[in-house]
């Protein structure tokens, strides 16, 4: 039985019972989790202890606090004994998992509480349970909480689960019984494709998890994710702090998620919320944990999902729409408090608080099937904070992003009294993030943001897909663009102490002198080619003609006044500042909360001085990597978009696909090699 609200409060007033204060811990996580649950702990008076190893040697996290431990290579975060044995050195009373790592791992919660440790989440009897799919769908049905039907069987053989996935019907969805964060998670849509969905499937789960158990279950074809938060302390009682929309998702995993859930019925509301405090008390559940459930938009059903038993990355916007600090009441939960507030009193929080929306700024490519990117932040400028404005991040400018782990920068918060005020808040806040270095997909969430059917709330999971021409098309790029990279250029040459390269000498700003741009712009097909010419008249007083690409536009005595690396043009008709960042040949310039990125090209002389050649006949490694398989052989005539490698890089499965039809010359990589970004995978034979 779910405790009342009355009896619940008298308890609280009376107070009866026992609390160990916790007064050091060991943070068992990196990035923003990490700093994010140092915060909190440092407020609380609680003394922090942080681990690293040798790739984030110099990240914040290591740095935040005067207790901190390297363990090594890169995969150390994954070695429960070293870390337990850690914090017993260190003298931590408690151990505070995150997320991801080892947070989902029962053997390793289990250690913990032999080692005399207080782990600083859900007993690791729960965590098992809800850990294994197969297993936790049992004890929902049990509980009365509806689940999605499928085969959740240990029966691996690929022909039987075929044979299942018929009985069951397509579409069908398999997924990694012990998965989590859509890893080894794939959607077979007909018989063909199954097996092969399978192995791609088991393969993933073998990489991220160490097991490749598999379930199958009905795919929703319009489905959406919302989830509960909930949380439940040792005396009994279990809360819903709210729920949460994540349907905007690429690649089975969130990119923006909110609170509460647009255009779902307060009775569905209630009921999911009920369902999951019933989930809670089934396996007898303390701490943070989210129930997620799949949302079917076609017949207003909802089914159990998966429980994760751990604070989610998305926990920012329930503490906006609730007032409460998720991770302190994590610790008053594992010191054996009882839960600061009823279920009446959270729903009065959530009714009054509006609405709050996480965009989470990932380092990847959108144009490029969101394949994930690494490398160093050679400018980062972040929206101003404020009530409203809030990020996490775990990174500052001069940091690297490592290939070694998720590729998450940020995550970037924001909460209005309503949905509408809240999504333009979160737009202009976008138009006020600038990182170059690496690609991010802050351009895409600008798009989403003025997305007719999101701005309406008609989400579901394959709204990316359902709206790829949308979010995916080409803008214009206006002339001014164009302008204010070169004169940005020539800001930058009249600062600079070296005045070599091919593009000729510098003039500065006080001097009278011609200077000639060609700059190159990547589009669907061919890339665009734009000449601009500056003619400076007087100290910053220019000239500019813009040309190519079906642009032809003349600026007269315009103003420019450097202020490296920001420039501010008084152009006839307007204003415009520009912050102009260069790294090579790349130019990224941000204006009027847009980003471009151009290429400054090189002279055809100086391209044969340095004995540049065209690369066409081969394919790269887009980013650092390890080689999984080669799906084809030296010899193979392949047709264009036919897979070639299959990588592995921050955790995720990736198919490198052909750009020609054409031969097979060499594999230059087997399984198993490490390798650079720009690494040659593939040769193709010359035509």
């Amino acid at each position: 039985m779910i405790p009342t609200t009355r009896s619940w409060a008298m308890a609280r007033a009376l107070r009866h019972y026992s609390t160990a204060p916790i007064t050091s811990v060991l943070i068992a996580n990196r990035g923003e989790i990490a700093l994010r649950v140092g915060r909190t702990a440092s407020e609380l008076g609680v003394r922090c202890t942080t681990i690293y190893t040798d790739p984030d040697a110099k990240s914040q996290h290591a740095l935040s606090s005067p207790f901190a431990v390297n363990l090594g290579a890169a995969n150390a975060y994954l070695d429960g004994e070293r870390i337990i044995s850690v914090a017993k050195e260190q003298g931590c009373q408690a151990l505070h998992p995150g997320y991801g790592f080892l947070s989902e791992n029962s053997a390793f919660a289990k250690r913990c509480v032999q080692e005399g440790l207080v782990f600083i989440g859900p007993p690791w009897e729960a965590i098992e349970a809800m850990g294994n799919k197969s297993r936790s769908k049992e004890i929902m049905i049990n509980a009365g909480v509806p689940c999605i039907p499928g085969y959740h069987g240990t029966n691996q053989d690929p022909n039987y689960l075929l044979e299942e996935a018929k009985k069951i019907g397509f579409p069908v969805m398999v997924k990694a019984v012990k998965g989590g964060g859509g890893k080894g998670m794939r959607i077979a849509m007909n018989e063909e494709e199954f097996l092969g969905k399978l192995e791609s499937a088991k393969s993933e789960g073998r990489n991220s998890f160490g097991d490749d158990e598999m379930l199958v279950e009905k795919y929703i074809r319009t489905p959406r994710h919302i989830e509960v938060q909930i949380f439940a302390d040792k005396h009994g009682n279990a809360v819903a702090l709210g729920e949460r929309d994540c349907s905007l998702q690429r690649r089975h995993q969130k990119i923006l998620e909110e609170a509460p859930a647009p255009n779902l019925d307060e009775n569905i509301r209630q009921d999911l919320w009920g369902k999951a405090r019933a989930a809670a008390l089934a396996v007898k559940y303390e701490g943070a944990g989210t129930v997620e459930f799949i949302f079917d938009n076609d017949t207003n059903e909802f089914f159990f999902m998966e429980m994760n038993t751990r604070l989610q990355v998305e926990h920012p916007v329930t503490e906006e729409i609730t007032g409460e600090d998720l991770v302190s009441w994590q610790f008053k939960v594992a010191a054996g408090e009882l839960l600061p507030l009823t279920q009446d009193e959270i729903a009065q929080r959530i009714a009054e608080r509006g609405w709050a929306i996480e965009a989470r700024i990932y380092a990847e490519n959108p144009n490029q099937n969101f394949m994930p990117d690494s490398g160093k932040l050679i400018h980062l400028r972040t929206p101003r904070l404020s009530d409203s404005v809030r990020i996490d991040a775990g990174f500052i400018e001069g940091d690297t992003v490592s290939s070694n782990y998720d590729g998450m920068i940020a995550k970037l918060i924001v909460s209005g009294t309503t949905r509408e005020i809240a999504i333009r808040k979160l737009y202009l806040a976008l138009q006020d993030y600038e990182v170059v270095g690496l690609s991010t997909n802050i351009e895409f969430l600008k798009k989403i943001c003025k997305s007719p059917g999101f701005i309406k709330g008609d989400v579901e999971t394959g709204y990316i897909q359902k709206n790829h021409d949308e979010l995916f098309g080409l803008e214009n790029t206006e002339p001014e663009i164009f302008a204010q990279a070169a004169l940005g250029l020539l800001a930058k040459d009249a600062t600079s102490t070296v005045t070599n390269g091919p593009h000729g000498a510098s003039i500065g700003f006080g001097s009278k002198n011609q200077r000639q741009f060609t700059l190159l712009q990547s589009t669907d097909t061919e890339p665009k080619l734009i000449k601009v010419t500056v003619t400076q008249s007087g100290r910053n007083l220019f000239n500019i003609a813009v040309k190519g690409a079906g642009i032809d536009e003349s600026y007269t005595n315009i103003i420019c006044e450097p202020k490296t690396p920001s420039i501010s043009t008084f152009f006839p008709h307007t204003r415009i500042e520009s912050t102009i960042i260069t790294d090579g040949d790349k130019i990224t310039i941000f204006q009027q909360g847009r980003q471009t990125q151009l290429t400054l090209a090189k002279p055809s002389w100086y391209e044969k001085a340095l004995g540049l050649k065209d690369v066409a006949n081969s394919v790269l490694a887009p980013m650092p990597c390890k080689v999984l398989r080669n799906e084809v052989k030296e010899g193979d005539e392949v047709e264009k978009d036919q897979a070639l490698v299959v990588i592995e890089s921050m955790k995720m499965e990736t198919v490198i696909r052909s750009p020609q039809r054409g031969k097979i010359a060499k594999l230059v990589h087997k399984e198993g090699d490490i390798c650079k970004a720009g690494t040659v995978l593939v040769l193709f034979e010359e035509v």
